[in-house]
């Protein structure tokens, strides 16, 4: 088997076009049995070392795009788990489970947080918690489900949601 020509290793191809080059070099008859079928064998193989070149680079290929986005993915886990992005206060307020009730109970989304969705930013209505007087802050998408629980006690409060009614404020 030819590993080394001239200080040089063969990748598959060329030793596929060696193989070839010997063979026509030997005169085979192709027209024999023998010639056919080493010339079939000989092509053949040029062409699994063909595919096989291309696989490779296919596979180069595939571990840089990997390598990119296991890098984008670090990126993003650094800026998601970011240990400064909630400071102790946050994160014991939100982290305050009640076992009892497996809710988070003394955690008040809207005083706590300061995400621009829950301090009042995209909030349409206020509403109190008929069982524990909480305020609730419904917006629009909790409105077409026609129902909130409430982040304090749990209570499912149910609404009826008219469209009309909605298209009128929108109007004002």
């Amino acid at each position: 088997m030819v590993q080394e020509r001239n200080g040089h290793i063969m990748s598959l191809k060329e030793k596929a076009a060696y193989l070839k080059g010997l063979a026509e070099g030997l005169g085979l008859d192709s027209e024999s049995k023998e010639g056919k079928l080493l010339s079939i064998i000989i092509d053949t193989l040029a062409e699994m070392a063909e595919e096989i070149e291309e696989l490779n680079e296919n596979a180069l290929d595939i571990g840089e795009e990997l390598d990119a986005i296991s890098s984008d993915l670090a990126d993003l886990e650094e800026f998601v788990y970011d240990d400064d992005f909630l400071d102790d206060d946050d994160y014991d307020d939100f982290m305050s489970f009640d076992d009892e009730d497996d809710d988070f109970s003394d955690y008040d989304e809207a005083d706590d947080c300061d995400c621009g969705f829950c301090s009042g930013g995209n909030f349409s209505y206020e509403a109190t918690c008929p069982s524990c007087g909480a305020e609730i802050a419904i917006d629009e998408s909790d409105l077409m489900l026609e129902s909130v629980r409430c982040r304090a006690c749990g209570e499912e409060l149910e609404f009826e949601f008219d469209n009309e009614d909605l298209n009128e404020e929108e109007e004002d």
